[in-house]
């Protein structure tokens, strides 16, 4: 059943929203079904490109013992969100600029006017060089989260690619759940100092510079052939080569990215920019669903707090003792 929601605007309308999410991943969808139910004005704007959408089957998520696709759990969501009567609109934001006076124009084929921005805009995976990527991930053979499902791969071997420290690190998370973890580097040289090279002798991890490596996805599993060596089959393989954080809009505003690309924010989720928030894999912290939906939660209750207190809805904070 379709609720309602306080002073509601539709996509496009010109009056001033409290707040205007970009992205409709875990993230974006969890701060528009909060501030939906604080009863304030928001609108999601959707580019449809949430890594989620991606998750054959999560086995971590709480509540779902059973565990849930990724596209199906994002559908509840959406349909959450529906019904609390928040508009999402499916498309790009091209423009998010400050206003002289507080708060944001966000163009994304027509133009709103917000107090607040979540951006929730992600990141998105350096994928290995197979004709079907995205077909071999929606089957549980590509794998990009060793945090989320290295538990299924139990005892069973396993590879992963890359050949930098990134990759190393997730080969040597492996290993905790299995002895058989190959790092493939599919011809490119290794790059680890001698101290990363002896932590993965030492947790048994093999390390094969192969190029050439053909992938052989017919069967349960994979199977890479390589030119001269054997076979090798494993469960699945692991992408090592990292997420690009899609801070774009973040950087134009003037924001300046960690060394790993994300965007840091304070324990409230905002931003250096005033009124800006950021939440999921866009910002610094652990990249899984429950993170994101948490960073959500904080944000859209930081923008309610911050309302409250404009509206004279909200207790004066105590004096500071000495002040």
């Amino acid at each position: 059943m379709r609720q309602s929601t306080f002073g509601h605007a539709g996509a496009g309308d010109s009056v001033m929203l409290d707040c205007v999410i970009i992205g409709g991943g875990p993230a974006g969808l969890t701060a528009a079904i909060h501030l939906a139910r604080f009863r304030r004005r928001v609108v999601v704007i959707d580019a449809g490109a949430s890594r989620a959408a991606l998750i054959p089957r999560t086995w971590n998520h709480p509540g779902y013992p059973t565990g849930i696709r990724g596209g199906r759990l994002l559908g509840r969501m959406r349909q959450q969100v529906t019904d609390l009567g928040v508009p999402v609109i499916r498309g790009r934001v091209v423009r998010l600029d400050p206003l002289p006076h507080g708060g944001f124009e966000v163009l994304a084929g027509s133009l709103h006017i917000a107090r607040h921005i979540i951006l929730a805009t992600g990141a998105v995976d350096r994928l290995p060089p197979i004709a079907d990527a995205r077909g071999a991930i929606l089957a549980g053979q590509l794998r990009l989260c060793p945090v989320c499902d290295a538990y299924e791969a139990t005892d069973r071997p396993v590879a992963v690619i890359g050949a930098d420290a990134h990759a190393a690190s997730e080969a040597l998370f492996l290993s905790h759940y299995t002895r058989q973890v190959t790092l493939l580097t599919l011809g490119t040289p290794l790059r680890l100092s001698p101290d990363d090279h002896g932590s993965l002798t030492n947790a048994g991890v093999a390390v094969d510079t192969s190029p050439d490596v053909t992938w052989d996805l017919s069967g349960p599993g994979v199977t890479l052939i390589r030119p001269n060596a054997p076979p090798l089959r494993v469960e699945a393989v692991w992408s090592g080569l990292g997420a690009v954080a899609q801070a774009g809009l973040a950087t134009r505003l003037g924001l300046t990215p960690a060394p790993d690309g994300r965007i840091p924010t304070d324990d409230h989720q905002q931003t250096t920019v005033p009124g800006l928030f950021a939440a999921g894999d866009l910002t610094t912290g652990l990249n899984q669903i429950g993170t994101a939906m948490g960073q959500a939660q904080i944000a859209a209750s930081r923008i309610h707090s911050i309302l409250r207190s404009a509206e004279r809805r909200a207790l004066a904070p105590a004096p500071q003792e000495g002040g």
